[in-house]
């Protein structure tokens, strides 16, 4: 807790959005962390996408990875990475928000090795992106302070969410914000 303690206080100031969504947002996506306990950036690869930004790259244990846990996620990205490092970097979700690496000029990047390298350097930049990344959707930014879930959902972890989460035996995203930013508004109304 005392992570998202210090993120609370980095948000105060977040041009009218509710700390408490950021702070739901960076815990159903990383469990509010950026880096895992070996040091290394929070990651998670997804190989549909890498076969959409490397279609002649041949398989290996990039494509056969799942939603794991972190080492397995390395293990997928550095096989991938060995095939073309942009490619990879832009097909996974990187950090405390999990961005994808796709999204790096909409984000202000030079390349996708620049916004690994920033998500690499702190939380701090973590949390930058993931605000630049609101700010730059309006329909996101609107559903945020609205605190529209579903729409969040939608737009975040893509239009056919539930059908994801039941197919990899999880809670929907929209359920998991909303409970999430719960708990943490209850927090923050607690430590007021």
């Amino acid at each position: 807790m005392k992570t998202l303690d210090k993120i609370r206080n980095k948000l105060i100031d977040t041009r009218g959005i509710d700390p408490s969504v950021l702070i739901a947002f960076l815990q159903v996506e990383s469990g509010g962390r950026g880096f895992a306990a070996d040091g290394r950036l929070m990651i998670q690869f997804e190989p549909h996408w890498f076969r959409k930004q490397a279609p002649y790259a041949p398989t290996g244990a990039w494509s056969v990875n799942k939603i794991e846990k972190q080492s397995a996620e390395w293990i997928a990205f550095n096989n991938a990475a060995t095939h073309n490092l942009p490619a990879a970097i832009e097909s996974t979700s990187l950090g405390l928000p999990q961005i994808m690496g796709f999204h790096w000029k909409r984000l202000g990047y030079d390349s996708a090795l620049h916004m690994w390298s920033d998500f690499s350097e702190s939380e701090d930049k973590q949390i930058g992106a993931l605000i630049k990344f609101i700010e730059t959707d309006k329909k996101l930014h609107d559903a945020i302070l609205e605190k529209n879930w579903h729409v969040i959902a939608s737009i975040y972890n893509g239009a056919k969410y539930r059908e994801l989460a039941t197919r990899i035996g999880r809670e929907p995203y929209d359920i998991s914000m909303q409970k999430a930013y719960a708990v943490e508004n209850k927090r923050a109304r607690e430590l007021a």
